[in-house]
């Protein structure tokens, strides 16, 4: 019967402690980054079950350089700034070997406490009395997860050896926090075979029994987390840590125990589990010392502006990221007096107004409410920052509140844009903040099921169908019974209501099928076989259908409901949906694709032979299961026999990444107005002279301008990740008008935005407390600069028909200019250091164009001319580099190059060595890094590559340029080269003009 750990009262336990962490491949002579803390540590009981434990003499040092040749270098203005936290004693319960609640004062960071608890981890031992090998799923810092314990005692060394093992990927609760996931599904046939992401550690102790316990005497611990975008044998980076624990010696009195330091205030600070702090808001990008907040955001504001004067400058980008990480530090105080200053420059306006978004709190979008209500931002800025706010905030309750606020405002609902950008947005924000919790209050869609009853009372179609499609970007399952009522089942509402009602109910249906697929899925089938409706809505519940994944048995009633179905529409639209589904090679569809090409079987290829004027379902897909990566397009195409033009058309790309999934883009279009237009004209489709057809068509629309009550001409929806962000109708009062209108006056526009596009983060705590993240960022600035002119000057109340009348002829000059960054980042993250491996990849392009457009319908012809300008060398320039990098806010980062050859060298010369690369730098280092340097380059592959192409009537030169640097042939060491592609384009000396 083995008993518990003990620490004997009035006796103090000095243990040396050591932690090591390192971010990189597993393979020597590659880059690495991390970080070591060594200490000594301290133990005594105040009273019974509860200690003090203290850091005496802690040491950092940090790491980036080639392992394990390279040193670790001491970060002693670190230690000196950190001391003083890291050397304040901790209280913390100790019960039967489990650590219990842990105290700390108010001077003592988060992360300086996570530190602590990482020691404790170590100490937490769930022992049976009667067993000595067991499972369990135990309490620790990264959560509760699967542990394996086996012991063996050595009765003759008076020693116990115990050893446990802990799996990562089995756990009751992971301690995790994810941001920009929202929008992905798990794809679990991606990850049958392999995952993604591992984690394990081992612990192994050596202790001594005693007569009222036993002494921990000696512990080690080693985790490994893996991570991968593709499957194992392509490679993968890593994470690892050690931890090791020795028992120096036991003071006895006279020895003094630890004591806390005078009028320290113990606080309550959570028990063992890791709690996450400033990592949350902190990039691991960059790590700025901020000392004054208020000079540095308008050094980099200004910065930026005078970047973006001429063209985009390449590191704009990660400038923006700056002023993003000092926003998300600064006070609201500090905020307002930014704008204060500002917003009278319409160019530091803009830069503010962008930048808000991405702070990512619900401060940002109290911001922006303030502003507009208080009439200080214009309706276009408000709508562009409330897009982009909606998708970069995180969703706590509190930012939802706002949102709520915001859509009951009288100025909001005057606006139909706004409102309508506002009512989206909410939903938006509800779908993410419901996003894997397994189970979310139906209190936070009630607002708006609320605004849809009263809607529905008013007979309102347009409300109803802006309140349907928020429920729809919500997605919550509880909506699933409103909706339900509103589609033509058994309720007399549902009856009722238009079929552009039940169409909108029917596509909001496929958000909450990620959630109740089944329920969906039975819904769908029901109404897909009542032969007595329209048949939109049947085609759009069958779209519903396939994209629940159905079974060979539902896929076989479909098939028997297609058999005796007399209308040809949906006959044809389901069979051509199945046959581009058997087309699929994807794991992702495979139980479907099966099903499908056993249910063509039964239908036979009569359905195979209609034209194109019957409704059509396209889908095609690519997938590569070792790389874990592909895409899938899906197009449909919704007609109606009485129509000259398809009724409606969607389509729709989605992505498969990494295990996971997602729908990047999809837009859709009905053309309901200009369906009536043209059929009051048939003459539109009656001529096959190009000219007359298309003077019936301005004709057409220009009657149709004039009528009374007229449909608007289309409708477009567009959605980002499954998120509709904004509907859009298309009046022919405005149709044409507004563009050419814009032209008249020959106007210059300069038009410059910036964009956080990308924050896509896991952060993770590892055994020794510091938060490991996984991230992927991509910041961008796009710049252009258009002038235009237009002869003759259109009047300033013009009629479509004018067109067919007047030559128009257009000159524009446009010169667009693009910066992208991208970074993918693998380590340790935290306010006060940072170690991390980063793969970045650089996109700079400037291509600047001058054309001229001539045209008359009246006469039928149109011109289009190229004139030549003066082009950079290289109008697109692509450079990608993997790096490890390690820094802290007080002495700066260092960075190790994974691959020393530089790519833009190798497209010089395909024999510069990895050491002649470096001949910049110092000798000291060079001298470091001899061996190393010799090691990667015996296993370095370099390549270089140049395609070009010329055409002779344009008069121009093509040329591409790659270059390649890596490590191995798996393709995560490949990723982890260094890479470089220009594109050039050289037109001839002698080319004054090229006509199309």
């Amino acid at each position: 019967l083995l008993p518990d750990p003990v620490f004997e009262a009035g006796k103090t336990y000095v243990y040396k402690y050591e932690a090591l962490l390192l971010a990189g491949l597993l393979e020597k002579g590659s880059a690495r980054a991390g970080l070591n803390i060594s200490s000594k540590v301290s133990i005594n009981a105040i009273d019974q079950n509860t200690y003090f434990i203290k850091l005496e003499e802690p040491e950092l040092q940090e790491y980036s350089g080639i392992w394990p040749e390279d040193p670790f270098i001491p970060a002693t203005e670190l230690t000196s700034a950190l001391q003083a936290e890291l050397t304040t004693p901790i209280k913390f319960e100790y019960v039967n070997g489990a650590v219990g609640k842990v105290f700390a004062p108010e001077t003592v960071s988060t992360t300086v406490l996570n530190i602590y608890r990482g020691i404790l981890n170590v100490f937490q031992l769930n022992i049976k009395k009667t067993q000595n090998v067991y499972e369990l799923q135990e309490a620790g810092t990264q959560g509760v997860c699967k542990t394996l314990y086996s012991i063996t005692e050595d009765t003759e060394a008076e020693r116990v050896y115990l050893r446990k093992t802990r799996d990562m990927n089995h756990c009751q609760e992971r301690i995790t926090k994810d941001m920009g996931l929202a929008y992905t599904e798990k794809c679990g046939k991606c990850q049958e075979d392999t995952k993604n992401l591992k984690g394990v550690s081992s612990y192994s102790y050596i202790m001594k029994p005693l007569d009222n316990g036993i002494q921990i005497k000696e512990a080690s611990v080693h985790e490994l987390i893996q991570f991968s975008p593709f499957s194992e044998q392509h490679g993968a980076a890593h994470m690892e840590t050690k931890q090791s624990l020795m028992l120096l010696e036991v003071q006895t009195p006279p020895y003094a125990p630890t004591t806390p330091p005078p009028l320290a205030q113990y606080s309550h600070r959570g028990n063992l589990t890791y709690q996450f702090s400033t990592e949350l808001l902190q990039l691991p990008i960059l790590l700025l010392n901020i000392n004054d907040i208020e000079s540095q955001l308008e050094d980099t504001l200004n910065h930026l502006v005078k970047q973006a004067v001429g063209k985009v400058h390449e590191d704009a980008p990660l400038e923006f990221l700056k002023f993003v990480q000092l926003l998300r530090a600064a006070s609201n105080e500090t905020l307002e007096n930014l704008w204060s200053k500002h917003s009278g420059s319409s160019a530091h306006r803009k830069w503010i107004m962008d930048a808000i978004p991405a702070v990512g709190n619900p401060d940002a979008l109290r911001f922006i409410k303030e502003k507009y209500l208080a009439e200080t931002i214009t309706v276009f800025e408000a709508v562009q920052a409330l897009i982009t706010s909606f998708h970069m905030v995180t969703a706590t309750t509190e930012a939802i509140e706002v949102i709520e606020s915001l859509s009951k405002e009288s100025s909001i609902a005057r606006n139909p844009v706004l409102r309508q950008i506002v009512f989206l947005g909410y939903g938006t924000m509800i779908y993410k903040h419901c996003y894997e919790r397994t189970s979310c209050p139906a209190e936070l869609i009630q607002p708006i099921q609320d605004l849809l009853a009263q809607a529905l009372k008013d007979g309102n179609t347009e409300d109803i169908i802006l309140f349907v499609k928020a429920l729809g970007n919500a997605a919550h399952p509880s909506s699933l019974k409103t909706i339900t009522k509103m589609l033509p089942l058994h309720s007399k509402l549902g009856s009722s209501l238009p079929v552009r009602v039940h169409a909108e109910a029917m596509m909001v249906l496929r958000n909450i099928a990620k959630k109740e697929p089944k329920t969906v899925q039975y819904l769908a089938f029901q109404l897909y076989g009542d032969k007595t409706l329209h048949a939109e809505i049947r085609m759009l519940a069958c779209m519903v259908l396939f994209e629940t994944k159905p079974s060979m048995s539902l896929v076989s009633a479909v098939v028997h409901i297609v058999k005796t179905d007399t209308n040809l529409q949906v006959a044809s639209f389901t069979y051509s949906h199945m046959k581009s589904l058997t087309w699929s090679t994807s794991v992702i569809y495979a139980s479907v694709a099966a099903a499908c090409k056993a249910g063509l079987r039964m239908l036979g290829p009569n359905l195979d032979k209609l034209s194109s004027r019957f409704s059509k379902a396209i889908h095609v897909d690519v997938y590569n299961s070792p790389f874990m990566l592909g895409a899938a397009a899906t197009a449909y195409y919704i007609n109606d026999a009485a129509t000259i033009m398809p009724e409606s058309i969607t389509s729709r790309i989605k992505a498969f990444f990494a295990g996971a999934a997602a729908d990047i883009l999809e837009v859709g279009v009905r053309t309901g107005g200009l369906q009536e237009a043209f059929l009051k004209n048939p003459a539109v489709f009656d001529s096959a002279d190009r000219v007359t057809r298309m003077k019936h068509v301005i004709k057409a629309l220009s009657h149709w301008k004039s009528a009374p009550n007229s449909k608007p001409l289309t409708s477009i929806y567009v959605k980002c990740f499954g998120q509709e962000l904004i509907l859009g109708n298309n009046d022919a009062d405005t149709f044409g008008r507004d563009v050419f209108k814009a032209l008249q006056s020959g106007p210059t526009w300069r038009f410059v935005k910036p964009l956080l596009a990308n924050e896509v983060r896991r952060i993770m705590p590892t055994i020794a407390g510091f938060p490991m993240e996984l991230g992927l960022y991509t910041a961008a600035v796009a710049a252009v600069r258009v002038k235009v002119t237009t002869t003759p000057a259109l009047p300033e109340d013009f009629y479509l028909r004018y067109l067919l009348k007047a030559d128009i002829y257009i000159t524009t000059k446009v010169t667009p200019s693009a910066a992208v960054n991208t970074f993918a980042v693998f380590g340790i993250n935290t306010a006060i250091l940072q170690a991390v491996m980063v793969s970045r990849a650089k996109l700079y392009s400037i291509a600047p164009a001058k054309t001229e457009v001539t045209f008359n319908i009246n006469e039928g012809y149109l011109n289009f001319t190229a004139l030549p300008v003066s082009v950079p060398e290289n109008i697109t320039a692509v450079e990608v580099e993997t790096f490890a990098v390690v820094r802290n806010p007080v002495s700066g980062e260092s960075i190790t190059p994974v691959i020393h050859a530089n790519p833009r060298q190798i497209l010089i010369s395909n024999n510069t060595s990895s050491d002649a690369a470096n001949e910049s730098r110092s000798a000291e280092i060079i001298s470091q890094r001899q061996k190393a340097g010799r090691h990667i380059k015996s296993k370095m592959v370099q390549s270089k590559k140049k395609y070009c192409a010329q055409t002779v009537n344009a008069g121009l030169k093509a040329c591409l340029k790659i270059a390649t640097a890596h490590m191995g042939d798996a393709a995560v060491y490949k990723l982890a080269g260094k890479h470089s592609a220009v594109f050039s384009v050289i037109p001839s000396k002698n080319l004054e003009k090229c006509f199309f």
